[in-house]
């Protein structure tokens, strides 16, 4: 039987690829394994799938700032390495495919101490630090988007956006029900990443006043962030969903949303007005921003910068978004979707060592 072992973790974005591809290895036989951080939002997500082994790691985060425990965490980086090749050297996979984030790093580390090859899945304009340190060690770098300088041309392989196919089932009439909605005013999905916005939260929570004038409000708003303080007939908080999330989408007339690349494009997908609220860039490197810019140069979104955002900034640019929906839905039909499940599994068959 092929064996494939996957990673990546350390907030959603760095998983929904993963779970993209899991239903595809599953129907084409292989056997599943996963390694992931210890307590990682990975390890909810990827256990629903009883089919696919998990392993935990220790884990060090890779900041950019200065934090104490950027002096322990490179050791708990250095046994995950010495985990992860104990591991790989018992399962003995074929490959090895990893979304990036920092539990990824020592297993692709420990992949190349095994020879066995590895192909990386990057969704940004540019690589993560956790993608940066990989690379050196994979045999491919696949990519959301056509033009990464950083990557070496022998590796790199432009393969697009990478969509679930589940997101474009999403049940109307549950979502409705399970909102308590009506169908008299439009609704707003906020989502504010799979770890929430506090910065997003507090604004819109202190603007319902004025949006639920205009909106039915849907606040995807991060786990343990919900607000039982807050009663509005036309809101409704979630932490964090995953099987209700297509329904959800089903009912969202436009989206306020970070510009994490995975998220944007399966907005794209379903052809959804955007409100985009990047990361600023001294909370980041700046792939936000450039993601949410590369999507206001094609017309499919518009930007509120996180230093600009209160409560007037927010519902001016709500409402624009909203009145100009249909220049922005119809700018989103235009985008070609490549097959890049297809053209990923592929390679991922090609390159294991079978």
């Amino acid at each position: 039987m092929k064996s494939i072992l996957l990673t990546g973790g350390g907030s959603a974005g760095h998983v929904t690829t993963n779970l993209a591809l899991i239903p595809h290895f599953i129907n084409e036989g292989w056997d599943l394994a996963y390694i992931g951080s210890q307590k990682g939002i990975e390890k909810d997500l990827i256990t629903q799938y009883n089919c696919v082994r998990y392993y935990s790691i220790p884990t060090g985060k890779l900041r950019r700032y200065f934090d104490w425990r950027n002096f322990s965490d490179p050791f708990n980086s250095l046994k995950g390495v010495f985990q992860s090749y104990n591991i790989i050297k018992s399962i003995n996979p074929d490959i090895v495919f990893s979304k990036g984030g920092y539990v990824s790093v020592p297993v692709v580390l420990a992949a190349w101490m095994n020879n066995i090859p590895v192909i990386i899945h990057e969704s940004d304009t540019t690589p993560g630090l956790a993608n940066k340190l990989s690379i050196p060690f994979a045999k491919y770098v696949c990519t959301t988007f056509p033009d990464m300088g950083y990557i070496p041309t022998k590796k790199h392989i432009y393969i697009g956006p990478i969509i679930r196919d589940d997101l474009k089932k999403g049940d109307a009439k549950f979502a409705l029900q399970i909102c308590d909605f009506k169908d008299h005013k439009p609704i707003l999905l906020i989502i504010g990443g799979s770890l929430g916005s506090k910065i997003i939260n507090d604004i819109i929570r202190n603007s319902l006043d004025e949006l639920t004038t205009f909106f039915q409000i849907i606040h995807i708003c991060g786990k343990g962030n919900v607000d039982n303080s807050i009663h509005y007939n036309d809101y409704k908080q979630f932490e964090y969903v995953t099987n209700l999330l297509p329904d959800l989408l089903a009912i969202a007339d436009l989206v306020i949303s970070r510009a994490g690349s995975n998220t944007i494009f399966e907005l794209l997908s379903l052809n959804k007005p955007m409100l985009l609220v990047p990361l600023a860039k001294n909370k980041s490197r700046g792939d936000q921003i450039l993601n949410a810019r590369y999507f206001e140069q094609q017309g499919f979104a518009e930007i509120l910068y996180e230093e600009d955002l209160n409560k007037s900034n927010l519902k001016d640019k709500t409402l624009s978004v909203y009145q100009n929906k249909n220049k922005y839905i119809n700018n989103q039909k235009k985008f070609n979707f490549r097959d890049p499940i297809q053209q990923i599994l592929e390679l991922i068959n090609k390159e294991a060592k079978i």
